[in-house]
């Protein structure tokens, strides 16, 4: 497994001298600490991980189709329906989108109690065609916000009642600000764009959310240097002045030009561990044509939309980088069967992943684009359930990186089979297992839980190792271990 450097602002720098203890001698060195606090640690990327040995790996997993929740058939959204938003708050699921008859782009929306059963409310807000029974709560704008308005819910506790809902939009040149008291009715925040940039911009879904971590706005936006699509990235303290965008660079490259053509880029703060930013992007594969002209008619595809392919992958960024890791390289959720799903510019994965279960998440993916089958397919995993560390029966163990913690308690996701099992074992920052946790006093977890807390011999308090210098050594057999995070208990 390829590892990469975490960025430098998540460590702090400690110094060891030397010490002779019997014939055993540390020499003078320094070393970088990892300040994990009270974050969820997750397996997208190798951020964590100092060493693996045995049969452990990082493993992508496939999701589950749940199969079709809406379809875009009324007049005012149509086949090119896009550029999704799905928002969870408050015991409700908003979801926003691009409607486009023959002449005119609108911004739709939905609405779900559970994320499963999706209602078009009549919202009465805006005519079409004469009538104002529809879910538009956008129409015509002269920002051009509509073909790919990209709302979200603003955490920042600064925010105004009136701007709890914050979205940016535009596809020339130009991005426009706006606001929402109640995700539904919106305004322009300020009569001048909120950032410009020249060139081939914007021409996307443009993603924005408050980030905890770097306590600003974030953009990630779509930027198109020499006519290959890729992202770049911009901060704002306010929401309407941002800074000069900074290209993203990518892992697999080691440059600012990704190894494929990426859409959409779906950058978004894992709702669990919001110091990780995930990336459900669309890649895209111009020319990658599958389907014969026969094929084309009969799904009934728009004639110039089935010359090329598309699928997602997921990529991890952390607050203060300008890199995506590319950690798992494969699809994240391939095209479906059948050639209505080998058109170009779908299988493209709505913004954000949500909850909607205690132990489930959902990715929603825009399928049948450019067809009169558009739709949206909902994908279910279990939570924390991208990515695991993965062992076969053969076993294995994976050491972390020296890190420091907050918190009194070990809490696992994890899953074995019944011949499977997880041991943990602490060690001090020189790699020596600390007596009364060491792996012979260890618990040999087996079982299937989202959270548990780990013991050893009963013991399963950690008050005197928070805030020092510490390693987690786990030994695996048959298991998967999806993300684990040090919780304060009573």
């Amino acid at each position: 497994m390829k590892l990469t450097q975490p960025h430098l602002s998540t460590f702090v720098t400690v110094f060891i001298l030397v010490l002779a203890l019997g014939d055993r001698i540390f020499a003078v060195e320094s070393i970088n600490v990892l300040q994990v606090k009270s974050h969820r640690q997750l397996f997208l990327d190798g951020y964590i991980i100092d060493t693996l040995t045995g049969s452990i790996a990082p493993r992508l997993h496939e999701a589950v189709d749940r199969g079709q929740i809406l379809r875009f058939d009324l007049p005012w959204e149509g086949r090119f329906s896009g550029y999704f938003t799905v928002i969870a708050h408050k015991d409700i699921y908003r979801l926003y989108y691009r409607g486009l008859d023959t002449s005119s782009e609108y911004t739709c929306y939905a609405e779900s109690l559970d994320g499963i059963v999706w209602t078009k409310p009549l919202l009465g807000l805006h005519e079409f065609s004469g009538n104002k029974d529809n879910n538009i709560i956008l129409s015509k704008e002269p920002t051009g916000v509509c073909h790919n308005f990209s709302p979200f819910f603003d955490t920042n506790p600064k925010a105004l009642p009136s701007q709890q809902y914050k979205a940016l939009g535009g596809n020339r040149n130009d991005l426009w600000a706006y606001c929402s008291p109640d995700g539904i009715h919106w305004q322009l925040m300020h009569p001048e764009p909120a950032y410009t940039e020249k060139g081939w911009v914007f021409d996307s879904q443009n993603v924005s959310f408050w980030s905890e971590a770097e306590q600003c706005y974030v953009l990630f936006y779509r930027k198109t240097p020499v006519k290959f699509r890729t992202v770049a990235k911009s901060t704002s303290p306010d929401f309407i002045k941002w800074s000069t965008g900074t290209m993203m660079k990518y892992s697999d490259t080691g440059t600012d030009a990704p190894s494929c053509h990426l859409y959409t880029n779906q950058t978004h703060p894992y709702f669990r561990a919001p110091q990780i930013y995930i990336a459900t992007a669309a890649r895209f594969f111009p020319g990658r044509q599958v389907l014969t002209d026969v094929q084309a008619r009969n799904i009934g595809v728009h004639p110039q939309y089935f010359k090329d392919t598309s699928d997602s992958i997921i990529m991890t960024t952390r607050p203060d980088s300008i890199v995506y890791d590319k950690t798992f390289m494969s699809a994240l959720i391939k095209p479906g069967v059948g050639p209505q799903n080998w058109v170009s510019r779908s299988n493209y994965p709505v913004l954000n992943i949500v909850p909607t279960s205690d132990t489930e998440m959902s990715l929603y993916i825009n399928q049948g684009y450019a067809q009169p089958t558009n739709n949206l397919h909902r994908y279910a995993y279990r939570l924390d359930g991208i990515a695991s560390m993965s062992a076969d029966y053969k076993g294995g163990e994976l050491v972390t990186r020296i890190f420091t913690f907050e918190g009194n308690n070990l809490s696992l996701n994890y899953a074995t089979s019944a011949a499977g099992s997880i041991k943990i074992e602490i060690q001090d920052s020189a790699g020596n297992p600390i007596p009364g946790f060491t792996l012979n006093e260890s618990k040999e977890l087996i079982g299937n839980e989202i959270e548990r807390t780990y013991d050893w011999n009963g013991n399963a308090n950690l008050q005197q190792f928070e805030g020092k210098a510490i390693r987690l050594r786990f030994q695996m057999k048959d298991a998967d271990l999806y993300s684990f995070i040090f919780t304060k208990a009573n």
